[in-house]
């Protein structure tokens, strides 16, 4: 439909916005009433500060306006410094915003995640809409007195050292929920990826022979169900280009037993290449419903001899069949699993698994216990931008000494815009109330106005 068109491509075209035009298909009760909250100051003009506070209630908090409820809003006597240094400050300051409200956002997101239901995030032990309502600027954490320059780093270098923190224990946290699924997949999976020591029991094992000799080794082999046809003659045949059964053969002519025959590099031990899969060793061990899982003997390696370059020798090197081998199968589709059998590993697998259980569940409790506590630290730091950032752009605005009043507004649900349309008309200039009825949002206004949801 239009109006979802809408709310998919004009993010600035809100849910109330739609409502007010399509009331019948966004009714009230399903929209997401996110608060929102307006700080706005204005000049005293020399004049007391209560005539100010009585200007701005009436403009956006009063029978006649009715849009907000309004609350007195504490800024602090901040050192002010050079105006150069100020404006420098006023530019950074909404970008220093934008990101300590990301942080803010980050670990209360990360907290409802683990909270569910169970609980609220809070400040200082209470919501945040009353923390704000209630704001008092913490002179003890934040000095008052010290340059604004430093006093922007102290905050924001906090929140910088709790969204660092948040990252190390959600990574901590997320490669151990991961370990874990990893075994509980391997616990309840397929012959292909369950471990066959939970699977193999003592029963299935009693008749198998594993071999891990020098020469020889067993490799299990999962082979899905869907590739099983033909399987048991195929595998005599897998990787026959590996080994090389060259050489002098005895068996077939023991007349020149003895004699002197060619040895080491003089001899071509490729010119008849097989299988390293011992003829006669594949043993079917267990199925389930995906797979079907084989034991198989295989020639671990073959030795190629060295020999002399002149007077130097070249030493031999070893081939590795096992590896190759397995390569080969996996290009088949067949899996061999990398497993040694231990009867007692099956126990220790399952204390395994618990124990990341434990580990997994005590570091979810801390991390909620470290969102609860970081989200109000981070919360606060994110009120005394905000009061900083009211406090540099009153005195760029209003000029020295510094004389505004500042209140914020709980603006009531879905009108924002009449709020705003309504202080420009009171608070601002003819031309600044005539450009704010367009109908769409302005960065320009004649007094101090920063907008924000908790």
């Amino acid at each position: 439909s239009f109006p979802a068109l809408l709310l998919g491509h004009n993010t600035a075209l809100d849910h109330n916005r739609i409502n007010r035009i399509y009331p019948h298909l966004y009714p009230t009760s399903h929209l997401n009433t996110t608060m929102s909250y307006f700080i706005t100051a204005i000049s005293n003009g020399g004049g007391a500060p209560e005539q100010a506070y009585r200007k701005l209630q009436s403009a956006g908090a009063s029978p006649e306006a009715p849009f907000a409820e309004m609350f007195k809003f504490e800024v602090p006597s901040l050192t002010v410094g050079t105006l150069d240094s100020l404006m420098n400050l006023s530019d950074d300051m909404v970008k220093t915003d934008s990101i300590v409200e990301s942080i803010v956002r980050k670990v209360e997101k990360t907290g409802h995640e683990f909270l569910g239901n169970r609980g609220e995030m809070t400040v200082g032990g209470v919501p945040a809409p009353r923390y704000i309502q209630q704001f008092a600027w913490d002179y003890a954490k934040y000095p008052n007195r010290r340059p604004l320059k430093e006093l922007v780093s102290l905050i924001s270098g906090g929140v910088s050292a709790i969204d660092e923190e948040l990252k190390q224990l959600g990574g901590a946290y997320g490669a151990k929920v991961a370990a874990l699924q990893e075994s509980q997949r391997k616990k309840g999976g397929n012959l292909m990826v369950a471990d066959l020591n939970d699977v193999l029991t003592a029963d299935l094992m009693r008749n198998v022979e594993v071999h891990d000799t020098e020469y020889l080794k067993t490799l299990f082999i999962a082979i899905p169900k869907q590739l099983l046809d033909g399987f048991e003659e195929k595998i005599y045949k897998i990787g026959n280009q590996l080994a090389g059964f060259g050489g002098p053969d005895w068996s077939r002519d023991p007349s020149k037993l003895g004699e002197p025959v060619k040895f080491g590099s003089l001899v071509d031990r490729h010119k008849s290449r097989g299988s390293p899969v011992v003829p006669g060793s594949l043993k079917k061990i267990h199925e389930d419903l995906d797979a079907t899982l084989f034991t198989v003997v295989v020639l671990k390696g073959q030795y190629e001899s060295g020999y002399y370059e002149g007077d130097e020798f070249v030493a031999g090197n070893k081939v590795d069949f096992e590896k190759e081998f397995t390569k080969v199968c996996r290009d088949k589709r067949y899996i061999v699993r990398d497993f040694k059998y231990d009867p007692s590993q099956a126990s220790k697998s399952a204390m395994a698994l618990e124990q990341l259980q434990v580990e997994v569940d005590g570091m979810k409790s801390g991390l909620m216990r470290w969102c609860k506590t970081h989200y109000g630290e981070a919360f606060v730091a994110w009120m005394h931008i905000k009061v900083i950032r009211v406090f540099v752009e009153s005195v760029l605005r209003y000029g020295l000494p510094v004389d505004f009043t500042a209140v914020l507004y709980k603006v009531s649900s879905g009108k924002d815009r009449e709020l705003t349309d309504a202080l420009d008309k009171s608070l601002g200039t003819s031309d600044a109330a005539a450009a704010g009825g367009d109908g769409e949002d302005d960065d320009y206004h004649d007094f101090v106005l920063i907008k924000f949801e908790p």
